[in-house]
């Protein structure tokens, strides 16, 4: 997907705010406590609206429900003066109930509509890039798995044991595995437990 300039440069900024945000002077993790603190201040961010974005956008966090990736996607790829209304996108793009009151906020003002869809852009953005990377993630894992049996059933093969120690079932029945008849096995129990072996 090829992000349009306006999209790849607030994106970068927005990333860094969502950082700075994540972590405290001691590395723990306060980004839900900063969040809160960020929807309280978002009156007196209002002036920063239009200059800004990506300062109030961080407000909105998680706070979108996306009906329709495609729309997003479509969104990501425009400059900032064709972007399209916020009412455009309703079919799009839901608020979390948590977010309805933010976003009325943000609506009182004459920007808050252009905002709202450039916030919607960047938090989209934002998931699909951490989904991109899971994906790799559990894909990098798959390929560990996959190099560690492989290394396992080569160190067999050069050790002449392809099966394992105890045959291909993994039992040690003093046997090579090649004439063992299962019926026969079956059968021996079976007399061991006091019943007439048959014929």
């Amino acid at each position: 997907m090829k992000l349009s300039r306006f999209f790849e440069d607030l994106m970068s900024v927005y990333k860094a705010e969502l950082e700075d945000l994540k972590s405290d002077s001691e590395g723990k993790n306060v980004l839900k406590a900063r969040l809160r603190e960020k929807a309280e201040q978002l009156p007196m961010l209002l002036p920063m609206m239009a200059s800004n974005p990506e300062m109030l956008a961080v407000a909105f966090h998680e706070g979108f429900i996306f009906m329709n990736p495609l729309a997003l996607e479509a969104l990501s790829t425009k400059e900032e003066n064709k972007l399209p209304s916020w009412k455009s996108l309703s079919a799009a793009v839901k608020l979390e109930p948590w977010a309805e009151p933010l976003s009325r906020i943000v609506l009182k003002d004459p920007a808050g509509e252009a905002f709202l869809v450039i916030a919607a852009g960047l938090e989209y953005l934002n998931r699909s890039q951490q989904t991109r990377k899971l994906g790799a993630s559990d894909a990098q894992d798959e390929d560990d798995e996959d190099r560690e049996a492989n290394e396992a059933s080569d160190e067999l093969k050069e050790s002449g044991d392809l099966d394992g120690q105890y045959g291909r079932h993994g039992r040690d029945d003093g046997d090579d595995g090649d004439d063992y008849d299962l019926g026969e096995a079956g059968a021996d129990w079976l007399a061991e437990q006091g019943f007439d072996r048959k014929e």
